[in-house]
């Protein structure tokens, strides 16, 4: 029996990178699972993939994160095909670089939205469902957020709001069994991937401050962190920050 077998979870952003990897870890594990995503065609595939290489439920949702009302039909998905709520991994997340001086309100519409009101919507319509039997909220952080990398003003600001986010929600919803924690993973999705390789010297900076010399994997390296975080193993474990980052950052 898998650690998560009878439970239900909901990925955001899990048409690819990490977001696919938590879902097909979680489904692996026993759970069905809602996934969602803005491009509906490639969501849906997604999920008739994981179902049949894993034999687990999986249904997927057209939606936009940023729009609240996305986000209240994504969680009712969970309600409506499973009948519960057991695990939210806010993972989406769109964003543009630029430097301070540059940052304008489409930049921070644009990152803002997709990550921490994306993330603080998620929650908020998930509550009612995890108050029943408890429940763990995975959001996603970043190192940018704590290192504050040149150009990464708007993203890692809002990262550093999801981790403020993570931590009140954990100390007022410990009284129901809801944990909240925060994964700042270093693996190498499609889209970190393409970033790196359009800037072979950053890509260099990052790799040399790696203290386990090799960037992450996915499914080995990344998504078992969720996993733990999800099931039993993890049920005293809250407001906390996971750096999956094979020891760049070290707190």
């Amino acid at each position: 029996m898998g650690r998560l077998e009878g439970k239900v979870a909901v990925v955001t952003g899990a048409s690819q990178g990490i977001g696919m990897a938590f879902a097909r870890a979680f489904a692996r594990e026993g759970a069905s699972v809602v996934i969602s995503a803005r491009r509906g065609h490639v969501v849906q595939q997604v999920a008739e993939q994981i179902a049949a290489e894993e034999g687990a439920k999986v249904i997927a949702v057209q939606a936009d994160v940023a729009i609240r009302e996305d986000a209240v039909r994504t969680i009712a998905a969970a309600q409506e095909h499973f009948g519960r709520l057991d695990v939210l991994a806010n993972n989406a997340q769109t964003t543009r670089n630029a430097l301070v001086e540059d940052i304008d309100e489409a930049n921070l519409k644009l990152t803002f939205g997709s990550g921490f009101l994306g993330t603080l919507w998620h929650m908020q319509a998930a509550l009612p469902l995890l108050k029943v039997a408890g429940g763990s909220i995975i959001n996603l952080g970043s190192r940018q957020g704590i290192y504050g990398q040149p150009g990464d003003g708007t993203y890692g600001a809002n990262k550093e709001a999801i981790r403020a986010l993570s931590r009140s929600a954990a100390r007022e919803w410990g009284k129901f069994g809801i944990r909240v924690n925060v994964i700042n993973p270093a693996g190498l999705s499609p889209a970190a991937e393409a970033f790196l390789n359009a800037d072979p010297e950053r890509a260099q900076k990052y790799y040399d401050e790696i203290s386990l010399v090799r960037f992450g994997r996915l499914m080995e390296d990344i998504a078992p962190v969720g996993v733990f975080l999800a099931c039993d193993d993890g049920q005293y474990v809250t407001g906390q920050t996971i750096n999956a980052d094979g020891g760049q950052v070290m707190l």
